[in-house]
């Protein structure tokens, strides 16, 4: 008999465990402040004498362009490791949110908390923490690590909410920008511990799967496959009901006669929720068929907003509805992001899921920008309310068709290999 040699042990420090403990730090750190930033519509808009609107549009453009700069986020992680890109978008975050209470024009506002904040994101959010988990570990914990980060983003949203409006009232709006600010300083640290592309296999990494091409020769072979077309349509229905209820959910609530307090911890019960939601999403995904899931989730999310608005507005419908919306919040990205993997591998994870995140950002676009544009000219979100729920009804219907298996670009180059 011929004796084995065991696989090396990792020598470097930058062990899977560290990783995954340190992304979900980031993710954290990343979907906290920007998920609080409805918290400073009112207080930011009387001072300066705005409308809701011109704080709508920045944050409109900070979606479109964290959508935009996913992609080619992702395709720098795919050739240069998460750790550049994630320092490098922790800093342009950082920069944002200190100078948003410098903005004394609209302008000056679009490039502060749209342009800057939205380029920092789509270099230090959850997308990148996803391509790096999915690079680094086996393919049966892919997306519980997934799950994983999305629910450290949602605890973000939890811890930051509250925080923000506690800083809010002790300290006012300028200063509690600058001390959001200050926490998005520990991203480039934490981005340290992703080993660079050559450092995976030291790591254990699994050996990347789809065919070696390029950025834009992977693009164009993903849609052709019509699983994948239909999965990016449907994420742009989540994205717009996300960023339409992050922003304007809480003037919502006040001019209904709830308290400020409330509705910040709204937000913070969102986020509480989704740990509990993205979690479970992420084990469910690896055990039942992602495309039930995301139906269910799609559906469920039409109901819950169509009860909430016909209901009363109080205390309870509110808490009832941010509970309900935390489990089904960011439960969509385990099964989206994990139905990536299965149709084109994981070697151009960063940029294809880049891709189908840029999607859910337009309809982030569109749902805070017309929640403020409807708002200011018809005194009321109720259109777009109802817009919400009619395209979930419709992302049921679109995520019905897609088969969830290799897709034929890929099978064919693992019949070769």
């Amino acid at each position: 008999m011929t004796a084995t040699t065991p696989a090396p042990a990792p020598s470097s420090w930058r062990t899977p465990a560290l990783v995954v403990v340190c992304g979900c730090l980031i993710s954290m750190l990343a979907f906290g402040p920007r998920s609080s930033m409805g918290l400073f519509i009112g207080p930011l808009s009387e001072t300066r004498g705005w409308g809701r609107d011109v704080f709508a549009l920045a944050i409109a453009i900070q979606n479109i362009l964290w959508g935009a700069g996913g992609p080619f986020a992702g395709a720098l992680t795919d050739r240069y490791g998460p750790a550049p890109v994630l320092a490098g978008g922790g800093l342009l975050y950082a920069a944002g949110l200190a100078l948003m209470p410098y903005a004394q024009t609209s302008v000056e506002l679009y490039l502060t908390a749209g342009v800057l904040i939205g380029l920092g994101l789509s270099g230090a959010s959850f997308g990148i923490i996803i391509a790096g988990f999915t690079r680094l570990l086996p393919a049966e914990k892919r997306t519980w690590s997934i799950g994983i980060a999305t629910a450290a983003g949602s605890m973000g949203q939890f811890l930051f909410a509250p925080m923000g409006q506690a800083f809010i009232a002790g300290f006012g709006w300028q200063t509690a920008l600058l001390l959001l600010a200050g926490s998005m300083i520990a991203v480039p640290l934490l981005a340290m511990v992703f080993p660079g592309p050559r450092g995976m296999a030291a790591h254990g990494a699994p050996a990347a799967t789809g065919a070696d091409i390029g950025f834009l020769a992977a693009v164009r072979q993903a849609f052709q496959h019509r699983s994948y077309v239909l999965l990016v349509t449907g994420f742009f229905v989540c994205g717009f009901q996300l960023a339409f209820i992050t922003t304007h959910l809480p003037p919502y609530l006040t001019a209904a006669g709830i308290s400020p307090s409330l509705a910040a911890w709204a937000l913070a019960l969102i986020g509480l929720f989704n740990v509990v939601g993205s979690y479970a999403s992420g084990v469910l995904a690896s055990k039942v068929n992602k495309r039930t899931l995301l139906c269910a989730n799609y559906f469920s999310r039409g109901i819950a907003t169509a009860a909430f608005v016909l209901l009363p507005i109080s205390p309870v419908t509110v808490i009832a509805y941010a509970a309900v919306m935390g489990l089904l919040w960011l439960s969509t990205v385990p099964p989206t992001s994990g139905l990536v993997a299965v149709m084109f591998g994981t070697r151009h994870m960063g940029t294809l899921y880049g891709v189908v995140f840029f999607s859910h950002q337009v309809g982030g676009f569109l749902g805070v920008w017309l929640g403020g544009v409807l708002y200011e000219r018809t005194g009321s979100y109720d259109v777009v309310w109802w817009l919400g729920v009619a395209l979930a009804m419709a992302a049921t219907i679109v995520h019905w068709p897609i088969s969830e298996k290799p897709a034929p670009s890929l099978a064919a180059a693992e019949a070769k290999a």
